[in-house]
């Protein structure tokens, strides 16, 4: 493999440092950025993730909340603990883990969240914010992304951006930011015509379509950067992304593997954003 890889564990290692000292600095003027996750039913990728967010908000400083919730919870119910977390001064984020059991809604979760703790940037009002390039949080994995590339001494101003996907989560925000960095972007999705020449001509590669192996050798350019954001299990129910990791990566000049390359990120700025809102807090005192 002649890719350099681009080690997401070790970079999501230096942020939770950086955010370590922050954290340090904003307790020392008496704020310890406070993050409450929601989890409800029994999910085990769900418990998973909340598990992980809940130990490295814990290695930052920020203290974390957990509410579990059983699968029956009704929607008046979770919006009134949405209402209650909304009014504490002591929680600068809310997380709903997402998605959330039937006959649940998602977007009437998100848009009850005080658009001021919506560390996940989902809501429509940090959505707009992120269009118009006037933001102060940043949806996670694209965000990590951006972080990645950043520390991994990748330019975007000028380059040929490809992303596939064209989720609200990850493929429309990610496609904004390479754009606010001035990369000349194009977005592919399922009806897209002649995807494999599109994907040919990115100096950037992003892969967030949920589909195992989908980008092949043959959709890379030589000396591309190649972002697999999937998370999917191969035929032998192994964990792995939505880039042919293997044979890419004779062909890319950097490449994220999975796991280990993006997840990690996510998680990182997810405890960025949260202290971003404590710091927020910390003005007003």
């Amino acid at each position: 493999m002649k890719a350099t890889l681009i080690d997401g564990k070790a970079i999501a290692a230096a942020v939770r440092a950086d955010l370590a000292d922050e954290v340090s600095q904003l307790q020392a003027c008496g704020v310890t950025p406070g993050l409450a996750v929601i989890l409800v039913g029994e999910d085990p990728a769900s418990q998973v993730y909340v598990r992980n967010k809940t130990r490295a908000s814990a290695e930052v400083g920020i203290h974390a909340e957990e509410f579990r919730l059983p699968a029956d919870t009704s929607e008046a119910e979770l919006l009134a603990l949405v209402d209650e977390l909304n009014a504490r001064e002591d929680i600068d984020g809310i997380l709903c883990q997402l998605p959330l059991p039937r006959p649940l809604d998602d977007a009437a979760v998100i848009a009850a969240i005080d658009p001021r703790k919506d560390v996940d940037a989902f809501s429509a009002v940090n959505v707009g914010h992120i269009m118009i390039g006037d933001y102060t949080f940043l949806p996670c994995t694209p965000a990590g992304v951006m972080e990645l590339l950043h520390r991994s001494g990748v330019e975007v101003a000028g380059k040929r951006c490809v992303v596939i996907g064209r989720s609200n989560i990850v493929g429309k925000p990610m496609a904004m930011l390479l754009l606010h960095e001035n990369g000349t972007v194009t977005i592919c999705h399922s009806k897209t015509k002649e995807l494999a020449a599109i994907c040919r001509e990115a100096d950037i590669l992003v892969a967030a379509v949920g589909r195992a192996k989908f980008v092949t050798a043959d959709m890379v350019k030589d000396g591309a950067v190649v972002i697999d954001v999937g998370m999917n299990r191969d035929e032998n129910g192994k964990l792995c992304g939505d880039v042919d990791f293997e044979a890419v990566g004779e062909i890319a000049s950097q490449i994220t593997p999975v796991p280990g390359g993006v997840g990690p990120m996510t998680i990182a700025m997810l405890l960025k954003n949260t202290v971003t809102a404590a710091k927020r807090r910390a003005e007003k005192l």
